[in-house]
């Protein structure tokens, strides 16, 4: 399992994503907003919102708030001006790091992460210093506490996906990108419980922390993603299972 699989399923089991449904919410507004502002408010003619929106009903959030965020991304409500950026890094142990924000300003969020990375170890990087390691591809995510691989993997290959990973609950299941959104609806029209779909940027080769340098890439990682200008944090490094395990507890 890659390092992102299980960061995922570490931070699942461990009840973080409840635990922090507000900053969920947030971020989910945030890319409701943006891609409301970029391709308007039809979800059906905007592939980027439609996936926003699902993801944000499958997390519960309330069908008001989602309508707000797309009236604010379309000008028909006064909001927040956001602005996306990504940032690189190189981490513990030589790792690389892909940063993607949405923030309303510019000069705390760099501050922000180049103090949060410099703390654990890491250093910020030049523009394609790193990006050059990851590729794009669609992440979709299922949950259930009944699922089994075989089921998942069963109807993930029936429904066109390249890969599945995960497991105790928690799947990632790997597309092409322009596949994304159609996966995605014939895993729910499977019965599958989808929970989250984005684009996501996945390590072509990854480094192997042990010890000090696993410690502060969890570390690290942790604190980019609790950051309220962080909307996703993309890192190649691997740690076994049982190292993850009893440095996540």
């Amino acid at each position: 399992m890659s390092g992102h699989s299980k960061w995922a399923t570490i931070k699942h089991k461990k009840g973080k994503a409840d635990a922090a449904r507000g900053r969920i919410f947030t971020r989910l507004i945030k890319e409701i907003t943006i891609a409301a502002r970029m391709g308007g408010g039809d979800t059906e003619a905007n592939p980027r919102l439609r996936q926003a929106v699902l993801t944000a009903k499958a997390q519960n959030m309330p069908s008001d708030n989602i309508e707000r965020a797309i009236k604010k991304g379309t000008g028909e409500l006064e909001g927040v001006s956001y602005e996306e950026i990504t940032y690189e890094a190189y981490g513990p142990g030589g790792t690389a790091i892909i940063i993607d924000c949405t923030t309303d300003n510019k000069n705390r969020c760099v501050a922000e992460i180049r103090r949060i990375v410099s703390k654990s170890g890491g250093n910020m990087a030049t523009q394609n210093a790193v990006a050059w390691n990851f590729r794009m591809a669609g992440v979709i995510e299922v949950e259930g506490e009944d699922l089994d691989e075989d089921t998942v993997m069963m109807a993930a290959l029936e429904a066109g996906a390249e890969d599945v990973e995960g497991g105790d609950g928690l799947f990632e299941i790997t597309t092409e990108p322009s596949e994304l959104n159609e996966v995605a609806d014939k895993l729910r029209e499977a019965g599958l419980n989808v929970t989250s779909t984005k684009n996501a940027k996945l390590p072509n080769s990854t480094v192997k922390l042990t010890g000090k340098e696993a410690e502060q890439m969890l570390r690290l990682m942790e604190n980019l993603e609790d950051s309220d200008d962080v909307q996703n944090v993309w890192a190649n490094f691997d740690i076994d299972d049982e190292e993850m395990e009893a440095l996540a507890g």
